[in-house]
């Protein structure tokens, strides 16, 4: 899971996510949390994840992504293919 620092709401972070995470046939999803960050569950193998995150480093081109805190979770083997969550 990465919970992604900056300018991230209000710029098509979600979408951008949404549309990398499906070209690279990632599951998971993206979601704005309250305190302006965006959360951001993907699983995929390992090199597919890098690639995808390193996209999101780069971010949509109105995005400044300041930081990205990484955690560990378990494979959750029914996670749909991405999608924005609401």
């Amino acid at each position: 899971m990465l919970l992604i620092s900056g300018r991230v709401q209000g710029v098509g972070f979600r979408w951008f996510a949404e549309r990398e995470a499906q070209a690279r046939d990632v599951c998971g999803y993206a979601r704005n949390l309250a305190d302006g960050r965006v959360e951001v569950l993907a699983q995929a193998d390992a090199e597919t994840l890098r690639s995808f995150f390193e996209t999101l480093y780069r971010g949509p081109r109105a995005s400044r992504v300041e930081d990205i805190q990484k955690m560990a979770v378990e494979v959750d083997e029914a996670l749909p293919r991405f999608h924005v969550r609401f």
